[in-house]
């Protein structure tokens, strides 16, 4: 969770912020952008590792193939097990859209 709230705090401008409700971080702009979701924390459906969702998921073009679906018309995600699955180039990548939706 550190790993991923790191890359978060050092890709988003000073403009977003960082809130913690539900005893995890949410960050916003305008609107919301992204989420990090332990499966230690419950009421999230995460059955093991960290959640990354982006709120706007939907509207990204991921063109990685990055995030997952799931059942949720909305927010994409992706569950890392381990620090090592993490790419932070395809991470920074999505934060920059993200950001681009937020700003629109």
């Amino acid at each position: 969770m550190d790993v991923l709230r790191q890359i978060i705090l050092e890709n988003l401008p000073a403009t977003c912020k960082e809130k913690i409700a539900y005893n995890v971080p949410f960050f916003y702009g305008n609107k919301g952008i992204c989420i990090i979701w332990p499966a230690t924390v419950p009421g999230g459906g995460v059955k093991e590792g960290v959640l990354l969702g982006f709120w706007y998921g939907n509207k990204l073009s991921d063109p990685d193939n990055y995030l997952i679906h799931g059942t949720n018309k909305q927010i994409f995600y992706k569950i890392f097990r381990t620090p090592e699955e993490i790419d932070e180039e395809a991470i920074v990548k999505l934060l920059k859209e993200a950001l681009t939706i937020d700003a629109g």
